[in-house]
């Protein structure tokens, strides 16, 4: 594998592990500007999905409804956090399948239709996982006054004593 694709796989791998703990130490119901957390959840998943590789070209999960990974839009599916799981587990792998398919050069290219390059679908897909991965972590902190583990990809490590930082 290509040096910089290596880097990100590194760095995408402990973005999953850190939504992976998001989800595990969540209050799924709670409140967030009238929405419950879990909506987020889904959102946040499906982003990576859809923009990580090439939202132009994309087909939607079986269990997705019009609207879904909206957070503000109203559905009538409820996914559990098993659910959540799954797809979440779905779409790392898919992931990390991909990575290892691109060049350290492909970065630099387009997908087909796309005005972005996959670099820039890869830095996206950081900002927006690190952005609500810290509003469930937040939200966590709030109600139970422990702070969920965060890893690096020298730290994945501090995962084997639990979700919490002791």
């Amino acid at each position: 594998m290509s040096p910089l694709c290596e880097m990100i796989k590194k760095q995408t791998n402990a973005n999953f592990l850190n939504l992976k703990t998001a989800i595990m130490t969540y209050d799924r119901n709670a409140n967030v500007c009238g929405t419950p957390a879990w909506r987020f959840v889904y959102h946040t998943i499906h982003s990576a999905d859809k923009w990580f590789f090439n939202p132009y070209i994309y087909e939607e999960p079986p269990f997705h409804k019009d609207g879904m990974d909206n957070p503000y839009k109203p559905c009538d599916v409820t996914l559990s956090d098993e659910q959540l799981l799954d797809y979440m587990e779905k779409v790392r792998k898919k992931t990390a399948d991909y990575l290892d398919t691109l060049t350290d050069e492909m970065l630099s290219e387009c997908p087909e239709k796309c005005d972005k390059t996959r670099l820039e679908l890869v830095l996206m897909q950081f900002r927006h996982l690190s952005t609500h991965v810290g509003m469930l972590n937040g939200l966590t902190m709030e109600k139970t006054g422990k702070f969920p583990v965060y890893v690096t990809p020298d730290s994945l490590h501090r995962l084997d004593s639990g979700y919490f930082d002791k």
